[in-house]
């Protein structure tokens, strides 16, 4: 297969990209900025002066949590958009509750980027099995593939049997859902006795793609790439390719949107390598999403993409960001560890820990700093006891040996 982009954008200098995304967030946040639900979120925020991506730390991080709360407050969308509002086609539930819309048009998710570059063309009969009940899983990947002219079968997580008889009677090409389904799909089909099983291509997404089930499923003629995305954002980044097919490493980011990479816990941008959590600004009018903190971790790859698109890549899907950890009865929350290191600027990196000892809860916070002299480290210790009402002792780390894995609390107590 000759390899092919979506679209100019994926090619384009990355400054002018830049040029036009931040261009795009100073109108949306000025426009943004007049409205009630926006009002407090971008108070002080001078639209004007978001001329790089670095300026985007002065606006505080939505975390899901708070959109939880706001929702609440404010039912369904917390305000920031509305249910029967123009363009709106969709109302969904997802797990939490959290509720979501979609925009009327075509792929409004985003996902025909994606399909295109795992391979799914014009004709392609796709066998969706992403569900399409109260959640917008099923119409994320259903609207991006009929953006490219694929039918798509709209299967959901139905029994094997059922799906077995869809790929007879209609012989799709390609498959969008979990990938461990494609293989009890694959493995259903040949105990049917059906002969070669018609699914060549996939994308797969919503459950983690160890090596070893990415090489069974190739060994089986299916060519497999994943998305990366989520019920409020749709498409956030996906795998790419050579021209062979060989699949490349880290995921390329979606077009239209601007990724960064944070501490979690925190509103501050870590350095292109290290790990945190994912925050995307979709700039989207019928929900328009600045600074949402997905909960999700990864890293920047600082190189460009050997298949030439010149977005920006992350190393895909590397856990939760969550890591808000119960210590003596009483939760700790990664805001309160980054409110320890705002507190004393000598810290460059820290992370708690949490383990047992004499069938206790025991806290202690590793830090690397150039300062590691008692009255430093008892000042640290102090702050630490006021700000989680709990103490831990304080343990300097030499610079650079903290694990690179986004955590920030980590829960070593035996199970």
């Amino acid at each position: 297969m000759a390899l092919q982009y979506f679209d100019r954008l994926e090619t384009r200098d990355p400054a002018s990209r830049d040029r036009a995304l931040l261009k795009a967030l100073r109108e949306a946040v000025d426009t943004l900025g007049r409205r009630k639900a926006w009002r407090g979120r971008l108070k002080g925020i001078d639209a004007k002066a978001l001329k790089t991506r670095a300026d985007l730390a002065a606006i505080p991080v939505l975390r899901k949590a708070d959109l939880k709360d706001r929702q609440t407050a404010e039912p369904p969308f917390g305000g920031l958009a509305q249910p029967a509002g123009p363009g709106v086609a969709r109302l969904f539930a997802s797990p939490g509750p959290v509720y979501e819309p979609e925009g009327a048009g075509d792929d409004w998710w985003g996902m025909a980027r994606a399909l295109h570059a795992a391979g799914f063309r014009r004709g392609d009969i796709v066998l969706n099995t992403f569900s399409y009940n109260l959640t917008p899983g099923g119409f994320i990947f259903d609207s991006g593939a009929r953006a490219l002219g694929c039918p798509v079968i709209p299967a959901g997580p139905s029994d094997k049997a059922t799906q077995v008889e869809l790929m007879a009677q209609f012989r799709p090409a390609a498959y969008a859902g979990t990938p461990d389904f494609l293989k009890i799909l694959l493995d259903a089909w040949q105990e049917a006795d059906r002969g070669a099983a018609p699914i060549r291509k996939a994308l797969v997404s919503g459950a983690a793609l160890p090596a070893s089930l990415r090489d069974h499923l190739e060994g089986r003629g299916v060519a497999v790439r994943q998305a990366y995305a989520t019920a409020d954002l749709g498409a956030i980044a996906h795998e790419t390719g050579l021209v062979d097919g060989t699949t490349l490493p880290g995921m390329v980011v979606t077009e239209g949107l601007i990724l960064e990479i944070v501490r979690p816990g925190s509103d501050q941008p870590v350095p292109d390598g290290e790990v945190g959590e994912i925050v995307v600004t979709r700039l989207d009018p019928v929900y328009p999403l600045i600074r949402f903190g997905t909960g999700d971790l990864s890293a920047i790859l600082p190189e460009p993409s050997p298949c030439g698109r010149t977005n920006l890549r992350i190393r895909g899907w590397m856990g939760r960001a969550d890591q808000r950890t119960k210590v003596k009865g009483m939760f700790v929350d990664p805001a309160q560890v980054e409110a320890v290191v705002r507190r004393h600027p000598g810290i460059a990196r820290a992370r708690l820990v949490v383990t047992r000892d004499n069938e206790q809860d025991v806290m202690s916070l590793h830090i690397e700093t150039a300062d590691g002299s008692a009255g430093f480290t008892d000042a640290v210790a102090a702050s630490l006891a006021e700000i989680t009402r709990l103490k831990g002792r304080v343990v300097v780390a030499r610079a650079g040996t903290l694990p690179n894995d986004g955590k920030v609390i980590a829960d070593d107590r035996p199970v």
